[in-house]
């Protein structure tokens, strides 16, 4: 192997470590619920797996969104047609803050604990969207007032 072969070697395993230290996939102490193979299929599918009855709000060739509700939360969980159409939105999306749990061309998003609760049906990997929205954390951490943000 190359000079250059090693130092990509090196530098991708670099970052695939702080990837993990960033995602929280990395071990803190065994505390952690072990985490599912991420799901995959259809819609109805994947909100089966949650234990949700879909309420359709969107039904389009590029993007399936519906609404969902179980004991007493409510969270958005959307399919997309391409990982280009899911990266999108993703992008658009986390401007206004949130919380997502994303999954081979699905996301659902809803408050903190919704998302991470549902981690442990569907599997897929946590993210959070921008704090400049909403200083201090997500809007949908439960306080969001429907005031415009500045």
């Amino acid at each position: 192997m190359s000079f250059t072969g090693k130092r990509l070697a090196v530098g991708t395993a670099g970052a695939v470590v702080a990837l993990l230290a960033v995602t929280g996939c990395g071990s803190d102490g065994g505390d952690e619920k072990k985490v599912p193979e991420t799901a995959t299929g259809s819609l109805e599918h994947i909100a089966s797996e949650a234990g949700c009855k879909p309420n359709m709000q969107t039904d389009a060739d590029t993007i399936r969104q519906a609404i969902c509700k179980k004991s007493g939360e409510k969270y958005v969980l959307a399919t997309f047609a391409t990982d280009r159409g899911q990266a999108e939105w993703l992008t658009g999306a986390k401007d206004y803050g949130g919380y997502y749990l994303v999954g081979r061309k699905w996301v659902a998003v809803g408050e903190k604990k919704t998302v991470t609760a549902l981690r442990g049906r569907l599997g897929g990997t946590m993210e959070e969207g921008s704090e400049h929205m909403n200083p201090g954390g997500s809007h949908n951490s439960g306080t969001h007032s429907g005031s415009a943000h500045s």
